[in-house]
């Protein structure tokens, strides 16, 4: 069985259900949370995995220059070593941001606004050849919770999953690293916190009590969709994924 190093940057935001997907893959997961004063290790030996989680900071630098958490330049460092050694490696939402930011991408506050509740993105041409994506249906339900954009991807990045307001949805770096702009870690109860006093439904104008049935709506869908996403990722993780396996194929027409 081997490891996952997960990195919980925010109380509010842990693995949940994804925590729960990768264990039943067979992954173990070794949680480490620096918000918390945890320490995270020098380097990634002995892990089989990475997973960046989200949180309520900035991957970029706030207005005097200094990170928004003290310990994400160490975050960005083991990003960096886990997409040069090919370690398989996951980002969530500020995760993903991360993983972009550490390869000289670019985040900035959306000037679309943010992007809260249920939605769904478009799988791009390039996922069919994606060891992981290229069995995400087309349009695929997600959970949106950021104000917050990538607005560059790293030079030799895959765009994998796009939407009209934020183009930059989901990405891979590399053949072992992946980053997720929405979430799908989240169940209703995590929803429910962050939609209490919430600073994004206030500038939206949302109603707390409509934006949390309407995501617990879609948790099914969601779960359809992105629990064998995450039994993939530990299949990859633990050896075990044909890279090179069967790819869906569609009828032509007329035939």
């Amino acid at each position: 069985m081997g490891t996952a190093l997960v990195i919980e940057n925010d109380p509010t935001d842990d693995a949940r259900r994804l925590g729960e997907w990768l264990t039943e893959a067979g992954l173990e997961l070794s949680v480490v949370r620096p918000h918390a004063g945890d320490e995270l290790p020098a380097d990634l030996a002995g892990y089989a995995a990475l997973v960046v989680l989200g949180g309520d900071q900035q991957a970029y630098p706030t207005t005097d220059g200094t990170p928004s958490a003290a310990w994400f330049p160490d975050v960005e460092a083991l990003l960096r070593k886990a997409v040069r050694h090919r370690l398989p490696t996951l980002g969530i939402c500020l995760g993903a941001q991360l993983l972009a930011t550490a390869h000289a991408g670019a985040v900035e506050r959306s000037p679309a606004g943010p992007e809260v509740g249920p939605a769904v993105v478009g799988r791009r041409d390039a996922a069919e050849n994606d060891p992981l994506f290229r069995y995400v249906p087309l349009i695929p339900d997600v959970l949106q919770w950021h104000a917050d954009e990538i607005t560059e991807l790293p030079v030799g990045a895959t765009l994998l999953a796009a939407s009209t307001r934020y183009p930059h949805q989901a990405f891979r770096l590399g053949d072992r690293a992946w980053g997720l702009q929405f979430h799908i870690e989240c169940d209703t109860a995590m929803i429910a916190d962050w939609a209490t006093d919430s600073a994004l439904l206030a500038e939206l104008g949302y109603d707390r009590d409509l934006v949390v049935a309407a995501c617990d709506a879609v948790m099914v869908d969601v779960e359809e969709v992105w629990q064998p996403f995450a039994v993939r990722f530990a299949a990859l993780a633990l050896g075990e994924l044909d890279d090179d396996g069967p790819r869906r194929t569609l009828p032509l027409l007329g035939h």
